[in-house]
Protein backbone atom coordinates (compact mmCIF):
# COMPACT_ATOMS: atom_id res chain seq x y z
CA UNK A 1 0.00 0.00 0.00
CA UNK A 2 2.71 2.41 0.98
CA UNK A 3 3.71 1.51 -3.15
CA UNK A 4 0.95 3.20 -4.59
CA UNK A 5 0.23 6.08 -1.87
CA UNK A 6 3.92 6.96 -3.05
CA UNK A 7 3.28 6.61 -6.89
CA UNK A 8 0.22 9.28 -6.13
CA UNK A 9 2.61 11.40 -4.21
CA UNK A 10 5.13 11.75 -6.90
CA UNK A 11 3.63 10.83 -9.90
CA UNK A 12 5.59 10.89 -12.90
CA UNK A 13 4.18 14.21 -14.55
CA UNK A 14 4.34 16.37 -11.62
CA UNK A 15 8.12 15.42 -11.12
CA UNK A 16 8.91 16.20 -14.85
CA UNK A 17 7.34 19.78 -14.46
CA UNK A 18 9.01 20.26 -11.43
CA UNK A 19 12.31 19.04 -13.52
CA UNK A 20 11.66 21.45 -16.35
CA UNK A 21 10.87 24.11 -14.49
CA UNK A 22 14.09 24.20 -13.14
CA UNK A 23 15.68 23.61 -16.10
CA UNK A 24 13.69 26.92 -17.29
CA UNK A 25 15.45 28.68 -14.57
CA UNK A 26 18.58 27.49 -15.10
CA UNK A 27 18.33 28.78 -18.70
CA UNK A 28 16.84 32.40 -17.56
CA UNK A 29 19.83 32.37 -14.87
CA UNK A 30 21.95 31.97 -18.08
CA UNK A 31 20.74 34.74 -19.93
CA UNK A 32 20.88 36.85 -17.05
CA UNK A 33 24.53 36.22 -17.05
CA UNK A 34 24.87 36.60 -20.70
CA UNK A 35 23.02 40.35 -20.18
CA UNK A 36 25.10 41.27 -17.42
CA UNK A 37 28.37 40.77 -19.83
CA UNK A 38 26.76 42.53 -22.13
CA UNK A 39 26.07 45.45 -19.90
CA UNK A 40 29.74 45.71 -18.65
CA UNK A 41 31.03 45.58 -22.07
CA UNK A 42 28.93 47.69 -24.25
CA UNK A 43 29.05 51.49 -25.11
CA UNK A 44 27.16 53.24 -22.19
CA UNK A 45 24.00 54.45 -24.31
CA UNK A 46 20.98 52.91 -22.97
CA UNK A 47 22.31 51.95 -19.51
CA UNK A 48 19.35 52.93 -17.31
CA UNK A 49 17.14 50.04 -20.02
CA UNK A 50 19.60 47.53 -19.66
CA UNK A 51 20.43 47.39 -16.34
CA UNK A 52 16.43 47.36 -15.91
CA UNK A 53 16.16 44.19 -18.52
CA UNK A 54 18.96 42.55 -16.53
CA UNK A 55 17.54 43.00 -12.50
CA UNK A 56 14.08 41.57 -14.36
CA UNK A 57 15.81 39.19 -15.95
CA UNK A 58 17.22 38.39 -12.61
CA UNK A 59 13.97 38.59 -10.60
CA UNK A 60 12.44 36.12 -13.33
CA UNK A 61 15.21 33.20 -11.89
CA UNK A 62 14.20 34.25 -8.78
CA UNK A 63 10.01 33.24 -9.44
CA UNK A 64 10.49 30.68 -11.70
CA UNK A 65 13.19 28.94 -8.83
CA UNK A 66 10.76 29.76 -5.76
CA UNK A 67 7.77 28.45 -8.27
CA UNK A 68 9.64 25.57 -8.76
CA UNK A 69 10.46 24.87 -5.52
CA UNK A 70 7.12 25.55 -4.56
CA UNK A 71 5.83 23.09 -6.90
CA UNK A 72 7.75 20.22 -5.90
CA UNK A 73 7.16 20.52 -2.30
CA UNK A 74 3.38 19.97 -3.52
CA UNK A 75 2.15 24.01 -2.28
CA UNK A 76 -1.75 24.22 -4.13
CA UNK A 77 -0.69 27.56 -4.79
CA UNK A 78 2.27 26.73 -6.75
CA UNK A 79 -0.33 25.32 -9.62
CA UNK A 80 -1.38 28.87 -10.62
CA UNK A 81 1.74 30.49 -11.01
CA UNK A 82 3.64 27.74 -12.66
CA UNK A 83 1.10 28.26 -15.69
CA UNK A 84 1.57 32.00 -15.62
CA UNK A 85 5.36 31.40 -15.95
CA UNK A 86 4.33 28.82 -18.80
CA UNK A 87 2.25 31.61 -20.83
CA UNK A 88 4.70 34.04 -20.48
CA UNK A 89 6.99 31.28 -22.43
CA UNK A 90 4.72 30.73 -24.50
CA UNK A 91 4.22 34.64 -25.46
CA UNK A 92 8.45 35.10 -25.67
CA UNK A 93 8.24 32.32 -28.15
CA UNK A 94 5.42 33.68 -30.09
CA UNK A 95 7.77 37.02 -30.39
CA UNK A 96 10.41 35.45 -31.25
CA UNK A 97 8.87 33.10 -33.68
CA UNK A 98 7.84 36.14 -35.34
CA UNK A 99 11.30 37.70 -35.79
CA UNK A 100 14.30 35.79 -35.25
CA UNK A 101 15.21 33.26 -34.77
CA UNK A 102 12.14 31.22 -35.88
CA UNK A 103 13.19 27.82 -34.61
CA UNK A 104 13.84 29.38 -31.20
CA UNK A 105 10.25 30.60 -31.10
CA UNK A 106 8.88 27.78 -32.06
CA UNK A 107 10.63 25.54 -29.34
CA UNK A 108 9.76 27.91 -26.54
CA UNK A 109 5.69 27.50 -27.31
CA UNK A 110 6.43 24.28 -27.33
CA UNK A 111 8.28 23.87 -24.25
CA UNK A 112 5.43 25.93 -22.71
CA UNK A 113 3.22 23.78 -24.08
CA UNK A 114 4.33 21.21 -22.33
CA UNK A 115 5.66 22.18 -19.36
CA UNK A 116 1.47 23.54 -18.60
CA UNK A 117 0.56 20.59 -19.83
CA UNK A 118 2.47 18.41 -16.97
CA UNK A 119 1.06 20.71 -14.54
CA UNK A 120 -2.65 20.06 -15.53
CA UNK A 121 -2.60 16.53 -15.95
CA UNK A 122 -4.88 14.77 -13.24
CA UNK A 123 -1.77 12.45 -11.48
CA UNK A 124 -0.33 15.84 -11.00
CA UNK A 125 -3.88 17.83 -10.28
CA UNK A 126 -4.38 14.47 -7.27
CA UNK A 127 -1.13 15.38 -6.27
CA UNK A 128 -1.47 18.77 -5.53
CA UNK A 129 -4.87 18.35 -3.75
CA UNK A 130 -6.87 20.35 -6.17
CA UNK A 131 -8.78 17.22 -7.56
Amino acid sequence: MTGDKSVVDNPATLMWAVRLLYLQCAALAGLTIWLIVLDLTSAATNVGQAVALTVFAAIGVAAVFFVARALGRRARGARGPAIVIELFTIAAGGLLAQVDPVWLGVLLMVYGLFVGLLIVLPPSTRALGID
